[in-house]
């Protein structure tokens, strides 16, 4: 699996980037519509950055992966 750094725009609610409502990917902005799965990955093993996925529909239609990894405070999108 490939990611490409991304900029996204976030809900911050009971923590910071809680969730991507909103995101620039190949110079054009998105709306994601709809979460359509989340999951975990690593945090608790050392060596291994906790990872936040996000498999978002825009409001286009179109579905992304996106990945938080909340050590280095960067987003990316699955390419």
């Amino acid at each position: 699996m490939s990611y490409e750094k991304i900029a996204v725009e976030c809900y911050s609610g009971h923590k910071a980037n809680e969730r991507p409502v909103a995101f620039t990917f190949q110079g054009r902005h998105w709306e994601v519509a709809e979460i359509l799965d989340r999951w975990y990955e690593g945090g608790i093993e050392a060596g291994r950055p906790e990872a936040n996925y996000f498999k978002v529909k825009t409001t286009e239609g179109n579905v992304f992966l996106l990945r938080y990894l909340s050590v280095f405070d960067a987003w990316s999108i699955r390419i």
